[in-house]
């Protein structure tokens, strides 16, 4: 198997597998993010997905639509900043791996994600 890793601020890595590995299906690419990476963004997930109950809550409860729009925002920027967490890993990971085995694809790949990140 084909293992890649690369660290990311300290002990934050990601392992990038190639999609020729034995075990996994054809074609398709698999990543594993460090224990304490995971726990930051299982963390992050978790206080999101909590925000997002209140929202509901909001909404049943009639709150004021400024308050509500007010915490959509909230939860947008935290989803942000978890896709910029993991768009760091990948870059300095992944993509890294396939230019370096010359892969340039991932190039536009890369450029792809990056623009529905920015919608």
């Amino acid at each position: 198997m084909d293992v890649k890793k690369i660290a990311v601020e300290g002990e934050n890595t990601v392992h990038c597998h190639d999609s020729h590995s034995g075990h996994q299906e054809e074609g398709v690419r698999h990543s594993h993010h460090s224990d304490e990476m995971k726990n930051i963004l299982t963390t992050r997930l978790n206080r999101i997905e909590g925000q997002i109950r209140g929202i509901k809550g909001m909404i049943e409860r009639d709150t004021y639509c400024d308050d509500v729009l007010t915490q959509i925002a909230a939860v947008q920027s935290a989803l942000n900043g978890v896709g910029k967490l993991l768009l760091e890993g990948h870059m300095k990971s992944c993509v890294i791996d396939r230019i370096q085995a010359g892969e340039h694809e991932v190039i536009d790949e890369l450029l792809v994600t990056v623009k529905k990140l920015m919608k």
